[in-house]
């Protein structure tokens, strides 16, 4: 079974991608930015205050197909500069407070819209 994921609670997708996909029992979310999904705008000038939006994005879709953090099995960090590893592991540790998923945290050159954060997930049903 595969099937798209589609919500207005999560920015739309800015390329040919999907928000997230189904596949069988798991679900593989795409990269998360810090965009307004009403707006469009990108939220935040920190490391900290994006990856609260990317989150907050995350958690979206998650809830769009009755899931929420507890059910991601990995997580994928990108980041501008590795200097905000501590920065982002704070807010990363207020929406995954408890069995954390596996994750990596990587820094990278550039982000889509020079944002300095981006998130993608793996989940589980059930």
């Amino acid at each position: 079974m595969r099937k798209t994921v589609a919500t207005p609670g999560a920015p739309a997708a800015i390329g040919p991608y999907s928000q997230a996909v189904w596949a069988g029992d798991l679900l593989f979310v795409s990269g998360q930015i810090c965009m307004d999904p009403k707006t469009g705008a990108l939220v935040g000038k920190t490391a900290a205050e994006q990856a609260d939006q990317v989150l907050r994005n995350l958690g979206a879709i998650l809830e769009s197909q009755g899931l929420s953090f507890a059910n991601v099995v990995k997580a994928t960090v990108y980041a501008k500069d590795m200097n905000d590893f501590q920065a982002v592991n704070e807010v990363y540790a207020r929406f995954f407070d408890a069995d954390p998923p596996a994750r990596v945290f990587i820094e990278v050159a550039r982000l889509p819209k020079d944002v300095l954060v981006e998130v993608d997930a793996i989940a589980v049903k059930g």
